[in-house]
């Protein structure tokens, strides 16, 4: 017998012949617990030997366990023993505990300088002014949402909570998370899992997201119902309605919450069959070109009796938003608001050749919307959010420099309300109760708390952006452009971003003098009556 094998075996034979030469020494108390252990050890290794899907324990019996234990805790022993502040999988430890001590009115200062390396290319900072602007109220830090065609604008804060459904949150954190809004008065999103009646307990502004599924407002067929939408819609605490085009984790993919999660009330709410996944389409039934996309939005706003409607998507085929642009100019339809979602947001469970390889990164996206609306002369009748791994007030800060009018976050309120990033929001056993639809789990997450730590993280976080704002000249976060944030392109080199980025001027677009043969091609491809390309002006 190889030396090989007598390794590969030896644990194993230890414990049967151990096990097996105690059985005559019984009596002896003080074997007992030896002897039951490796008894134990002995059946788990005879099971070993027996299994057939795993390889290792085959070959390495009860010690082969090792590896598959080693491998199921190896992302919590990484974030709390290996990972430094900086690294970010998906956040960084630094950026959670800035979450974590504002949610909990804690300093979020720190000592001794900054951690991060401020000569390294891709470090971005906002430049302060010589004569600071006295400090501005952040309850002042509000944007009016809705265009000439709608008749009951609404005045959001420039820092809102992103979507998330019941169903991928608990009835706890959805309670929470309102509650937190109604404190502070800002805007929940629904998530396109509709309006569950843990989003109206609190009474807290919602914006309700209406995917391609149409929870809460479907047929039994899954096709819109314009009266279930009606009524749903024109609700007080309905203050905006977003059409959910794709998102940033699985732009293209739809969305599944799977069949274990599908609650009683998870499936009244959203007007679904228990026992089956919940599957969203990926595309609209109600439309199919964006000449259609605009007269649905059209029947949105009248049915909701005039309240602000939009969008959101996440960016792909730049062609298709100009072809949406197009539509807009043909019909004279305009949405009142688009959010624009990066392929880095998502707080869903996606495939992974998705969230790493599929969709364009926030600020490209949201450039390009901005610069579009900009050259049709649009950009002063439509409004932009903008969401994204957004946690800080520089995040907010960099997304409304190039574009945005305000910005969304949705981990980081997960964080506020005790998200420790796990990672396991798609098996139903979040350890925290945020994401799970276990009862016991979510009773872990009390209401009142958490819902105190999203008005405290919303609170200062708006403080913290007062500050910077005040550092850098400025009275309202209207103000900041693209030549308040900075870039580090090398070790010798810095621009400013309105010198790194084309920005189109107003009515580009319509005189045909476009600045940047990439914009000029892409209204060429757009279609008003199509999402497909242009193929002439694609060849």
């Amino acid at each position: 017998m190889s030396l090989s094998l007598l390794s590969r075996y030896a644990f194993f034979a230890v414990c049967v012949i151990f096990t097996l030469a105690s059985m005559p020494f019984i009596e002896h108390e003080w074997l007992w617990p030896i002897a039951m252990v490796t008894g134990i050890l002995s059946l788990i290794g005879i099971f070993d030997l027996l299994q057939s899907p795993h390889a290792v324990r085959r070959n390495y019996p009860i010690l082969g366990n090792i590896r598959y234990l080693v491998e199921g805790i190896r992302p919590e022993i990484r974030q709390y023993l290996l990972e430094s502040d900086s690294d970010a999988l998906p956040f960084s430890r630094a950026q959670r505990s800035l979450v974590y001590s504002r949610a909990k009115n804690e300093s979020a200062d720190k000592p001794f300088g900054t951690l991060i390396d401020v000569y390294q290319s891709g470090f971005e900072f906002i430049g302060h002014s010589m004569r600071p602007a006295p400090l501005s109220d952040p309850s002042a830090f509000r944007v009016i949402v809705g265009g000439p065609q709608c008749t009951q604008p609404y005045s959001a804060s420039v820092f809102n909570i992103s979507a998330m459904s019941f169903g991928s949150l608990s009835a706890n954190a959805i309670r929470a998370l309102n509650q937190g809004a109604k404190l502070g008065n800002f805007a929940h999103d629904t998530g396109e899992g509709s309006i569950s009646p843990y989003h109206r307990e609190n009474g807290g502004d919602l914006t309700w997201e209406l995917g391609s599924g149409y929870f809460g407002c479907r047929t039994s067929a899954g096709l819109f119902d314009p009266e279930r939408f009606a009524v749903q819609a024109q609700n007080p605490q309905v203050r905006m309605i977003e059409i959910k085009m794709s998102q940033g984790a699985k732009p293209g993919h739809g969305g599944i919450l799977p069949k274990h999660k599908v609650t009683k009330e998870i499936a009244e709410t959203r007007g679904i069959m228990m026992g089956e996944d919940c599957i969203s389409p990926s595309r609209h039934s109600a439309f199919s070109t964006p000449i259609e996309m605009m007269q649905f939005i059209a029947q949105l706003r009248e049915l909701s009796g005039g309240k602000p409607v939009g969008f959101k998507f996440c960016l792909g085929h730049p062609w298709e938003f100009m072809g949406i642009a197009k539509a807009m100019l043909e019909t004279g339809i305009l949405p009142d608001f688009i959010v624009v979602d990066g392929k880095e947001g998502g707080t869903g469970a996606a495939p992974v050749e998705f969230t790493d390889h599929i969709g364009v990164p926030l600020r490209e996206g949201l450039l390009f919307v901005h610069n579009t609306l900009v050259g049709l002369n649009l950009r002063d009748k439509i409004k932009l959010g903008a969401s994204g791994k957004i946690v800080s007030a520089f995040d907010i800060a960099s997304v409304l420099a190039i574009g945005a009018d305000w910005a969304n976050s949705a981990r980081g309120f997960m964080f506020a309300i005790g998200c420790i990033q796990s990672q396991s929001c798609h098996t139903n056993k979040c350890p925290t109760g945020v994401a799970t639809q276990d009862p016991l789990r979510q009773r872990a997450l009390v209401v009142p708390d958490k819902a105190q730590r999203v008005f405290n993280f919303h609170r200062n976080t708006l403080k913290a952006l007062a500050e910077m704002l005040a550092a850098a000249g400025l009275d309202h976060p209207s103000q900041l452009s693209a030549k308040h944030l900075v870039r580090r392109m090398s070790a010798t080199e810095i621009k400013l971003f309105s010198q790194l980025h084309v920005f189109l001027k107003p009515g580009e677009l319509l005189t045909g003098e476009v600045n940047g043969e990439f914009y000029s091609r892409m209204w060429q491809m757009a279609r008003a009556d199509s999402f497909e390309p242009n193929e002439i002006a694609a060849a």
